[in-house]
């Protein structure tokens, strides 16, 4: 499978939490991160999405929001990926950040420049990658 997404988690299905419309689907990917994604019922049906399935967690980078290390930030995502900045490479406009993760696991966003600079963010700094449930794309092989 090749895809744009510049996130991506290989795991294996850990729980499916049904709803009548969406269901949350828990992934723990080879890395030991643990992502949440919310897609249609119809969606993980169609998958065949269970608790032991292999599947892979996909995230565009414009889709990830930086936060500079606060031990009071509290937000409202259900994935929020701690680490350390392994790169910031900036554009004209706009800076990707890649966020290292214990374990191994690496999460690039695409931020604007300015909040780059105003988060301080440099290779070594500590922050954390947070996305919606609702921007992560479920993925199998057939």
């Amino acid at each position: 499978m090749r895809t744009s997404a510049r996130n991506q988690f290989g795991g294996a299905v850990t729980a499916v939490k049904a709803g009548a419309v969406n269901d949350e689907i828990t992934l723990k990917s080879s890395d030991g991160l643990e992502i949440v994604a919310v897609i249609t019922h119809g969606s993980a049906a169609s998958l065949g999405l269970a608790a032991g399935k292999p599947a892979i967690a996909l995230v565009k980078a414009s889709s990830v929001i930086v936060m500079a290390d606060d031990a009071s930030g509290k937000t409202s995502a259900r994935n929020c990926i701690a680490g350390t900045v392994s790169s910031v490479t900036k554009g004209a406009v706009n800076s990707e950040v890649v966020i290292a993760a214990q374990g191994g696991a690496q999460v690039a966003a695409i931020i604007t420049n300015e909040s780059a600079d105003r988060l301080g963010l440099a290779k070594g700094a500590a922050a954390s990658a947070i996305f919606k449930a609702s921007s992560v794309i479920v993925a199998v092989d057939d």
